[in-house]
């Protein structure tokens, strides 16, 4: 059997790519090595009783386009709102901003009123800045090198958008593009606990500090999250991150798509320079009139190619492509609720995001660790506590803590994750439990995931969770490569789908509509 189009790769990307193939009439197979659908944004009953999101654990990103013209509540995708941060503090005090903005603004001027009047300020900057940058996710980059005229028309387009903006916006933008997450929120407030824990945004997914150039622009692009229209809002999703991904498979099998699970990609067999379909680890060959992968570059063009196959500037950049994994989670079942030391007992504080970045330099002594290839001893952690909001995922009365940590350094200068592993595990516990105490009582099960974890289980190479850094160097028009970045490859019908391509990682869903669409000819 012949197919217009093999998807490779069942993570949200892929399974977004082929609903929209799908539904504009193409007869579209997708191919998960794994178990089930979802990639990263899965749901997997780990322990007995207890449904983790075992990686992607917070929905922000997810375009609402694609919510709309997939109609996903239908096929059972319900988002629950995350209800602020709150980030303890050594000294026995906290910050703790909600959804409510006039608490958190009485809540910012508990430290500073400078402060509280600044934060208006910002987060107007931020949400024009977001508006005018939000158009460019759903497009096509542009070839700047190119004198065609759609080419040139996407570079007005770009230009009068930034044109659009105020003076003030313009610099703002300027910034963010060029800054580090903190020299940028440097400029809008004092008060060091507020910083620490508003930059930490700006390092997510990438190996650098909240010192370091370049991650003001991934504050940014963690600020166009959106739901329900309420820019920098997030949420969780009634099930876990894998009812996002079973939604949209959902939606996809609707439209005609056929999904195989337990299906390993072994190569893209290809004729004459061009993609002819795909040979199974099994041996079994599977032919369609184009491939889409939603893995990462060094999966498609270094493992299921033969790399003559490829031009040697094109493998050069391939190789230079960097993914630099920084983060590994730790998911724990516990029998009651961590009590924090300085706001004790149960309460709506544990709804939300719960933040351990006391100061800037914490986050940057965290830092410095991973760069001498050492995992943080006291890590940057960002907690969830899903059960709060969504009891379904645990038995009744018993909680789940999901927690993101940096730094994990996919090269660790001694030993091995495999050595490590539990000893990283140790260091998380041990750092909630400087604000918990009680955290190492109430912990039922435990499950470590390093880099070289996301690696193995999860096709992420080198751990990155955005399947590469988000760095100025692999943005837009550079993601994943100069000259590569509108979804095609130099291999005729093979077209790239994942969050190597742009606008990039987290539950976005944006890298495989756009691949569609331009597949399709809509872009």
């Amino acid at each position: 059997m012949r197919y217009h189009a093999i998807v490779i790769g069942g993570g949200h990307n892929g399974l977004t790519a082929a609903a929209y193939l799908a539904r504009a009439g193409r007869r579209v197979l997708v191919l998960e090595r794994r178990h089930l659908v979802g990639g990263a944004a899965v749901t997997e009953e780990v322990f007995p009783g207890f449904h983790f999101s075992v990686c992607s654990y917070v929905v922000s990103l997810l375009r609402p386009e694609i919510i709309r013209e997939l109609d996903l509540p239908r096929h059972g995708l319900e988002i629950l709102p995350l209800d602020g941060t709150f980030t303890p503090m050594p000294d026995g005090d906290y910050l703790w901003r909600v959804n409510d903005h006039a608490k958190t603004r009485r809540e910012i001027a508990r430290h500073s009123r400078l402060d509280a009047d600044a934060y208006d300020e910002y987060g107007k900057a931020m949400v024009d800045i977001a508006r005018a940058v939000k158009p460019i996710l759903g497009m096509t980059p542009p070839d700047p090198l190119s004198l065609h005229p759609r080419e040139l028309g996407k570079l007005l387009f770009l230009g009068n958008r930034f044109r659009g903006l105020t003076e003030t916006d313009r610099v703002n933008q300027l910034q963010l593009m060029t800054m580090s997450a903190v020299d940028f929120l440097d400029q809008w407030f004092e008060t060091d606990v507020l910083k620490a824990t508003m930059s930490a945004s700006g390092i997510i997914g990438t190996f650098l500090g909240v010192r370091s150039p370049g991650t003001a622009y991934v504050l940014l692009h963690h600020y166009m999250g959106e739901i329900d229209g309420a820019f920098r809002s997030w949420g969780f999703a009634r099930g876990g991150t894998g009812a996002i991904s079973n939604a949209i498979a959902s939606a996809a099998r609707e439209a005609g798509a056929e999904i195989r699970t337990e299906t390993a990609v072994a190569r893209i067999t290809t004729a004459h320079g061009h993609a002819t379909g795909v040979a199974l680890a099994n041996g079994d060959e599977i032919e369609a009139d184009l491939v889409v992968s939603s893995v990462d570059p060094r999966l498609t063009f270094l493992r299921f190619l033969d790399e003559k196959e490829l031009p040697g500037e094109f493998l050069d950049d391939v190789r230079r492509y960097r993914f630099r994994g920084s983060s590994g989670k730790v998911n724990l079942a516990l029998d009651a609720l961590p009590d924090f030391r300085c706001l004790p007992g149960p309460g709506a504080h544990l709804r939300g995001a719960i933040s351990i970045s006391p100061s800037v330099e914490y986050m940057e002594r965290a830092y410095d660790q991973a760069k001498y290839g050492e995992f943080s001893r006291r890590p940057y952690i960002d907690m969830v506590i899903p059960t709060l909001t969504d009891p379904s995922v645990a038995p009744p009365g018993k909680h789940i803590l999901s927690c993101f940590v940096q730094y994990a350094p996919y090269l660790l200068r001694s030993g091995t994750w495999d050595e490590q592993r539990e000893a990283f595990g140790d260091a998380v516990v041990d750092t909630v439990a400087e604000h918990a105490p009680n955290i190492r009582n109430i912990i039922r099960h435990r499950q470590v995931l390093t880099p070289l974890d996301l690696e193995r289980e999860f096709g992420l190479s080198e751990g990155n969770i955005f399947q590469g850094e988000l760095t100025l160097e692999q943005l837009f028009f550079l993601r994943p490569a100069p000259g590569w970045a509108q979804y095609t490859t130099p291999i005729r019908h093979l077209w790239m789908c994942g969050s190597a391509a742009h606008p990039g990682g987290g539950i976005m869903g944006a890298p495989g509509r756009n691949a569609a669409r331009r597949i399709l000819g809509q872009s």
